[in-house]
């Protein structure tokens, strides 16, 4: 039997920002994540206004794509740092073609929290973002108690 520590509903009621200049790939994201009960999905194919859609959404997960047009995905993660606050966790997965080692080490130094490649099973994906999901509302709760957190 499996326990929960955050009620799924709480996992599912969370906003999710999709990135990937491919519109095949947006489409199949949004179809899984709603299949998972997922409602707040925002999708976006054009990666120079994603940092506009990070700003205006606040997502709490963003899933993302390294190979794209313009501005990739390795710009992106290093315009969210940036914009981030340094007590802030916001997951970034990245969903890549990119099978190299390089790519893979790379985005998780610039701050990305999984990385899985493309093509993925989708069901593997849905639990790594409900995972992501749980883990950033747990840290929140965390950060309400702040004297809890320095026993830790």
């Amino acid at each position: 039997m499996t326990t929960h520590l955050v009620d799924p509903a709480e996992v599912t009621s969370r906003r999710i920002l999709a990135i990937d200049d491919e519109e095949a790939n947006v489409l199949l994201l949004r179809s899984v994540l709603e299949r998972e009960g997922y409602r707040d999905i925002h999708t976006l194919t054009d990666p120079t206004r994603a940092m506009r859609a990070y700003i205006d959404l606040q997502p709490d997960i963003v899933l993302l794509d390294l190979m794209m047009p313009e501005v990739d995905g390795f710009a992106l993660l290093e315009a969210f740092s940036r914009h981030d606050r340094a007590e802030e966790f916001r997951p970034v997965l990245v969903l890549t073609a990119d099978t190299t080692v390089q790519a893979r080490r790379r985005a998780l130094s610039l701050g990305a929290k999984d990385f899985v490649s493309k093509p993925f099973d989708v069901i593997e994906v849905a639990l790594r973002i409900g995972n992501l999901l749980e883990t950033r509302i747990l840290y929140e709760r965390l950060r309400q108690y702040p004297s809890a957190g320095a026993e830790l």
